[in-house]
Parts: C-alpha cells; structure tokens; sequence
C-alpha cells in the first residue's frame, strides 16, 4: 500500500536550501469592461441625449399640446352643457354672494334659480304629453298633405284631361322619400365614421382657443407673459386667495369660480388699473395692507408696483396695479421748461410738479402753507423741493430767504433772486440761518401789529438739510443753544413761531431734511407743516415721523419705495393736492430739474423782478457802517420803499437792525444829507443820494487825513 503513496510535495533541494527563494512581483493585466455595463453606459447616453434633444421637446411639446388641447376642449364643453342643463351657474353665484356678504345679490340668484327651476319643471312634463301630441300631429299633417297633393292631382287631370294625373303628385312625393332613404343608407356609414372624429375636431378647437395646455407646452409666440398679461378678475380672485388669510381663502372657495363678485370694475388708470374688493366678513383691510409684497408677486408684479388704499367704503381696498415696468420709464420735462411763457400765482396757482401714478398731472398748492419734505439721502429732496421753488419765484411778489445748509451749489441760482442767500455746512453758517429764520419772526411780528387789513406780500423762509441746523452743538453768548429741540433752542424756538402764526400774514417756512429721526427732526416742527412730503425713507416708523400716522394707517408707504431706482418719487400729505376721495395720501412722480436748467428758470424769473440784492455777509458781531449797509442793501434799484429797507438790513444783521424803526433809519439818512422822501405818496429811499452822501462822507474823511 505504501508503495502506492504519490507525495502532494516535494522535498526541496538541499543544494538550494541557503538561498532565499526569489521575490515575485504580479503584475495585474489590465482590467477589461464587462461588456453588459459599457453597453448599458452607451445606451444610457443615447437615450438622454435623444431626450434632450430639441427636436425631442418640440415632439414632446406638440404631443402634450395638442393632448391638452382635446382634454381641456371636452372639460369646458362639457362644463358649458352641465351650466346649461343645471342650475349649477346659478348656485355659484349665489355662495358668492353670500361669501362676501352681499345678501341683496344672494336674494336675486336666488330667485332666478328659483324660476329656472320651475321653467326646467314644466318642460319636462311637456315632454310626457309629447308624443301624443306628435302623434296627433303626424296624422293630421299627414291627412292634410295628402289630401292637398290629391288636390293638385286633381287640377292637373282635369288641365291634361288625363284621370292618372290625379295620383303624380302624390308618387312623386313618395319617390322624394325613396331618394332620400337611399341618400341616407349610402352616407350614414361615412358619417357614423366620421361623427367621432368631428367631435373631437370640435372639442380640440375649443381648446385650442381657450389655450387649454401648460404654458412650457404653448407655442412661443402664444406664451402668456404673466409680467405682461392683463389683470382680469380670475387673475385678482386668484392673488388675493392665495395671499395667506384663512379666512378669505376660505369664502373664496367656497364662492367657487365666482369669486370675482367681491371685485368691483377693474378701471384703467393711468399706467396700470384701479379695481376696488370688498372683503369678505371676517378679513380686515390691514390684513391685506401686510401682505402687499406677496399680492403683488401673487399679481406678477414688484411691490412697488401694487399699491393698496382705503376708500370711504367699509372693509373695501382699492388696489392699484401698475403696468409692468411702466414705473420705470421717465415721465417727461417740467412745464417749467417746455413753457418759457408760464408764470406763477402764490394766491390762485397750483406749482406742476409731477405726475400721479394714474398718469394725471399733479399739482401742488403753495398758499399759506409750511412744508416739510424728507427723505434718504441722494432720493432727489433737493430737486423736489427747488422745482417748487422755481415756480414760486415766477411769482415778483413773493420774497425768498434761503439757506442751504449743503453748500453744494444747489441753490445758488438763487443768487440775485433771494434777499437772503447762505451757503454752507459749518456752525457759523447755521448761526446765520438760525438768525435768519429769526429774522422771520420779526417780520411775522411785525405783520401782525399793522392795522387790519394790510396786505403784505409772501415771505418765503427755505431751509434745506434742516437736520444740520436741529444737530448743531454751538451756544450764543447767553448760554442758549442754536440747535436741539428744547424751549433753549434758538432755531427750534425760531421755527416753532413761524408755524404757529406765520401762515396767518404769509410768512412760510419750508424745510428739507434727510433721514429723519426725533433728533434732528423734532415731533413739534414736522406736525408744524402743513404739506408734508416724503421720498424713500428707510422704516415705517419714519414714515410716520415724515408723513404722520393717519396718513401712514391710510396707506401711504415711502419706506417701501425703492432707493435709488425711485427717485423723485414722493408720497405727500396734504390739502393742497388733489388726492382721490378716501386716501389720506397720494403717490407723485416728480419732473426732475438739473442745475443748469434750473438757472436758466431762475433768470426768466429774476427778469420779472427790478432788482433783488441777495445778501451773503454772516453777522460777526462788529460794529457796522449803516451807511454802507442801507446803500449795500438798495443794490441798482433807484428807489427802495423805506420798509424794503428796513426789512433788508434786519436780514443783513438781525442783531444791529432787528430793532430799527423807520424814525432810527429816517435820522440815520438825514444826519448824512441823504434823508427819505416821498415817491408816488410813498416814503422811499433814493440810491442817488445815498451813493452822494457816502462820497462826500470819504471826501471829508480824506480832508481831515490830510490836516
């Protein structure tokens, strides 16, 4: 058995049992792709990019079109027959009526459903009496057909004399009925054929015109733009029901397709339409205010092109809906520069200044009105504000102060145009214009002491960025502070007067002010205006700094402009616009006036006037030459009324002449041989004699050197 025995190893050699056995190092042949899997890849790639080609989708496009258009074709058909055969349409419109509480229009669906109802009733029962009636009709139509073509047979043997004629008639009739069965057999196969596919014929025409098909699966040129789409009452229904409120989703559904009966007419107004909805009971109007942004996406449009108000009716809003992008497009130059012959009237008149969002020109009111205008920075305050400005000045009775507290240059083709003219961003500059708006309560003062019944011409006092004059740290010699807004303040003080009391003699102050705060904008001076006015603000607690609450809670909505892209856009509060009943605010875009067009307004209305001496000195507090002054302030007018002059040298220095009285002026002049005379029966100071008095005054100066 052991001889059988085959060994499994074999003994290694002994001769080679001291050298290590050799290091083998596989190497792996390449790895080879499973076929299935590369044909699995290169199909794959086939099919997506057979999917993905265009000629694809157009085929896939075409399909779903034409599929949609059969399927949505046969839904609207079959919807229009159920309408008609059923009180279903009427049903509708009656949950909407109740939905919005309409109980008056609930009452008269009701009451035709009622009499469809019952009208439905007696056809049917029509229809049990209707075969005996056909029956009977049949026999007799039948009896009386015969009996008239034996009758025409009749005359026609007796005019042949051939007795057979009497029955031609009645066989033709009977070979009229034998053709028309024979037409029948031979065409009713084709058209038992072709019945189904004119029906589906029709039901895909039907589609096709209502465009019963996803919007991807439209044609390119038939594609609705919903930015561009017009705003039907569907299109309402749908934004305000998807807005978030359960309560209105809620009595939308239930009104069904109906929803439309809480929209009033949808109006064109201006760049956009105008629609008012009634609200269903339980939904606020704020309600609605909150989610303007999401109305307005909901509307395919951007939130400031929404704008939602409250009329005079009871849980109504009015919204406004522009056309897409119109409010992007500028509106065109200012009367003020297409009509060189245009003046002004500060009584009667009403300042262009713009357009309102219908499109509608928007005119502004002047008279006997102080205003405030506010805003962020670089908005376009400064250009609002001078427009206004610019028209008030083609008015030669009505005066200017102003002073610009920028300093940038944007007021000064005022130069030679108002008494008064400061310009500059440091505190003494604010000293001055604080002195200036002073010098107003003087002159107010004034007005009011003069007997009743004098009449005085508008006295315009301009402050723009008024935020640097509330924000100014400085103290007078006294202890008092020029800026703040305590009792102390001289320029808080100053204007408060002027609010009170100004508007009563025509003394006006206007403000422009940026970025509003209780700091730099006190509560007291912005109630104090009369038209207040705001571009885009920052926060709604702004708004209600610029514009007041009323106007905010009805509303008006400037934080939600956007900086930058509106500007010149203003919301206002005020009497002397026009703004649609039940608002407490209107949104006007503004014309805007660069610089130099400005300065070439500005000359047109210094032509009106004879002569306007502006006066730019900042009162350090020297001793001053009175002389020089009243002859600095009489400019090239020959003659200046003696309370022209008066009121001139109060602006030049409220401290020196603030207190002057025409005796103190009258004594200066004739110490000086220059004394005021009589002109047209008015006291008045001649330019000639003060110029002589000043000469001679240096020739004997020159005298005494001399000696």
């Amino acid at each position: 058995m052991t001889d059988n025995v085959v060994p499994l190893f074999k003994d290694p050699d002994p001769e080679q049992t001291s050298a290590p056995p050799p290091i083998l190092t596989a190497v792996p042949e390449p790895a080879k792709k499973s076929r299935p899997v590369w044909v699995f890849v290169r199909t794959r790639r086939t099919v997506v990019g057979a999917v993905k080609h265009e000629r694809t989708r157009q085929v896939a496009r075409v399909s779903v079109r034409h599929g949609s258009y059969v399927i949505g074709g046969t839904r609207i058909v079959a919807r229009r027959a159920w309408d008609g055969r059923t009180g279903a349409r009427y049903e509708r419109l009656l949950r909407a009526a109740e939905a919005a509480g309409n109980y008056e229009a609930a009452g008269e669906w009701e009451e035709r459903l009622h009499r469809f109802r019952t009208e439905r009733h007696k056809r049917r029962m029509d229809l049990l009496t209707a075969p005996e009636k056909l029956v009977k009709g049949a026999a007799y139509g039948a009896g009386g057909s015969i009996g008239v073509l034996i009758a025409i047979g009749i005359a026609l043997a007796i005019a042949n004399k051939d007795v057979t004629d009497v029955v031609t008639p009645l066989m033709a009739l009977v070979e009229l009925i034998r053709l028309l069965v024979t037409l029948i057999t031979i065409l009713w196969g084709p058209l038992v054929a072709i019945g189904p596919w004119l029906a589906l014929a029709g039901v895909w025409a039907v589609g096709r015109h209502r465009a019963a098909a996803p919007q991807w699966a439209l044609p390119a040129h038939s594609r609705s733009d919903d930015a561009s789409a017009p705003i039907t009452p569907s299109i309402v229904v749908t934004a305000l029901r998807d807005l978030g409120v359960a309560p209105l989703r809620k009595a939308i559904t239930e009104m069904g397709d109906a929803g439309a009966a809480m929209l009033g007419p949808i109006r064109i107004a201006g760049c956009g339409v105008e629609v008012d909805v009634t609200l269903p009971s339980g939904v606020s109007t704020q309600e609605v205010q909150g989610r303007r942004r999401k109305l307005a996406e909901n509307l395919a449009r951007h939130e400031h092109e929404v704008f939602i108000t409250l009329p005079t009716a009871a849980r109504t809003v009015r919204l406004w809906i522009a056309d897409s992008g119109a409010l992007d497009e500028p509106i065109g130059p200012s009367p003020l520069v297409t009509d060189e012959t245009l003046t002004a009237d500060y009584t009667k008149g009403k300042a262009p200044w713009g357009q309102d969002l219908r499109g509608d020109a928007a005119a502004l009111s002047l008279y006997q009105r102080h205003l405030l205008i506010t805003g962020l920075s670089n908005q376009g305050k400064t250009a609002a504000l001078r427009a206004l400005a610019l028209w008030l000045a083609l008015d030669k009775s009505v005066e200017f102060r102003v002073a610009d507290l920028k300093g940038a240059g944007d007021w000064a083709m005022f130069d030679g145009l108002a008494t008064v003219l400061i310009q500059g961003p440091t505190d003494e500059h604010v000293i001055e214009a604080t002195e200036m708006v002073e010098g107003l309560v003087a002159e107010m003062e004034r007005r009011l002491q003069a007997p009743p019944g004098t009449k005085f011409n508008p006295l315009i006092g301009l402050v723009d960025e008024a935020q640097v004059a509330f924000m100014c740290p400085v103290k007078d010699d006294d202890g008092r502070p020029y800026g703040g807004s305590k009792a102390t303040s001289r320029y808080f003080m100053a204007a408060r007067k002027v609010h009170n009391q100004g508007r009563a003699v025509d003394v006006l102050l206007y403000e422009g002010t940026q970025d509003p705060t209780d700091q730099n904008l006190p509560k007291l001076v912005r109630e104090g205006a009369h038209t207040r006015i705001s571009l885009a603000l920052g926060t709604e607690s702004q708004a209600r700094m610029a514009l007041g609450d009323k106007a905010v809670d009805g509303g008006a909505a400037p934080n939600l402009l956007r900086p930058g892209l509106d500007k010149g856009t203003v919301v206002v509060a005020s009497d002397g616009i026009k703004i649609p009943a039940g608002q407490a605010s209107i949104t006007v875009r503004t014309h805007y006036i660069d610089t130099e067009t400005a300065t070439v307004i500005a000359e047109r209305a210094k032509a009106l006037r004879d002569g306007v001496t502006t006066l730019h000195v900042i009162d350090s507090g020297e001793e001053r030459d009175a002389l020089a002054d009243i002859f600095g302030v009489l400019g090239d007018t020959p003659r200046v009324l003696t309370a022209d002059v008066l009121k001139r040298l109060s602006a030049l220095s409220e401290k020196t002449y603030g207190t002057w009285t025409p005796g103190d002026l009258k004594q200066v002049l004739e110490e000086a041989g220059a004394g005021p005379y009589k002109s047209d029966g008015r006291m008045v100071v001649g330019r000639e004699r003060v110029a002589r008095a000043l000469a001679n005054r240096d020739d004997e100066g020159s005298a005494s050197a001399e000696a």
